[in-house]
């Protein structure tokens, strides 16, 4: 391993959003100082966005620099030849206190097209769900424009849209083009395509606090939207000391650890690996040092770090690319 490298932890980048509330502070104790704060960015690239590294010696340096830096070793020799010094995911933890926007993100091709981003495949995974807590996601039936431009102007979208009731442990894969909105009363860990292009497409005409009404984007929409039904809940096992498949795509590949002891890693330096501590505690004994995580931890592994081992007793989001 590059000796100036290490397991990196980054200072959140927190967002007020108008659905936002105070569970990043109470559940996963960031430092919050508005109670509408809806997201904590944990790992970003993106432009105005990007992350410091808040420990070691490197504490200070932005994501973007180390790349820089330490491209293959950062990266991973594969993410470096496909990506260039691009970092390809963004993560983030969300607090809904109230239902978010119904929106669509596009796909790469038009993403590139319209905005030279990304596209915005994501996951969810339920860290804490309020009673009777749902999300919308997907159409009910085949769809088609026509159908869905009707609903949106007689105010009965969500009519034609699945709403499902959701529970702490559960995940939801969203290719581009599926509408979406996470509803009120969930506290959420969200891996994603590095991009910030959404679509808001219906926002229950709601104000902000100087009585505007949010931005639409109904028409950038209609070319990105997929109205076919959509399979979105993701069954994953869950034995302990074990790295869990839950999604395996294109852009990213994600495991559940419900971790109770010891389980040694060996990784081949192809990726880097980000561990997202979603209950619990854990630590990582690397080189012999000891480095301490606990819930709402989000922590680089740089992929020449290939040997190392997971201690403690929680539950893990293990992310890398393949």
């Amino acid at each position: 391993m590059n000796s100036k490298l290490y397991p990196l932890l980054f200072n959140p980048i927190l967002k007020e959003r108008i659905w936002g509330g105070t569970k990043l502070k109470s559940s996963l104790n960031k430092p919050i100082t508005s109670d509408i704060t809806g997201e904590s960015w944990e790992l970003s690239t993106v432009e105005g966005d990007v992350s410091v590294v808040s420990n070691g010696h490197l504490a200070g340096k932005t994501l973007i620099e180390i790349i820089n830096d330490f491209p293959n070793e950062l990266l991973g020799t594969e993410v470096y030849k496909r990506f260039g010094k691009q970092f390809p995911l963004l993560f983030k933890f969300l607090d809904a206190r109230e239902d978010l926007s119904i929106q669509v993100h596009p796909n790469d091709e038009l993403a590139k097209k319209r905005h030279n981003s990304f596209g915005k495949t994501e996951m969810w995974y339920i860290m804490q769900a309020d009673e009777n807590a749902r999300i919308i996601v997907g159409f009910k039936e085949k769809s088609n424009a026509k159908e869905y431009i009707e609903n949106l102007e007689n105010k009965t979208v969500l009519s034609i849209l699945n709403d499902v009731k959701v529970k702490a442990g559960d995940v939801f894969f969203l290719e581009t083009g599926t509408v979406h909105a996470i509803g009120a009363g969930l506290l959420v860990a969200e891996i994603q395509q590095t991009s910030d292009i959404t679509y808001r497409i219906y926002d229950f005409d709601r104000v902000d606090a100087q009585g505007n009404t949010r931005e639409l984007h109904v028409d950038l929409a209609l070319e990105a939207i997929n109205y076919n039904k959509t399979e979105t809940k993701k069954e994953y096992t869950r034995i302990a000391n074990a790295s869990n498949k839950i999604v395996n795509c294109d852009y990213f590949t994600t495991n559940f650890i419900p971790l109770d002891g010891i389980i040694s890693v060996d990784k081949n330096g192809n990726s880097f690996t980000v561990y997202m501590c979603v209950d619990g505690f854990f630590e990582i004994v690397a080189n012999e040092t000891f480095y301490h995580y606990k819930k709402g931890d989000t922590v680089l592994i740089p992929a020449s770090l290939t040997e190392y081992k997971l201690s403690g007793k929680g539950s893990i989001l293990e992310i890398y690319i393949s």
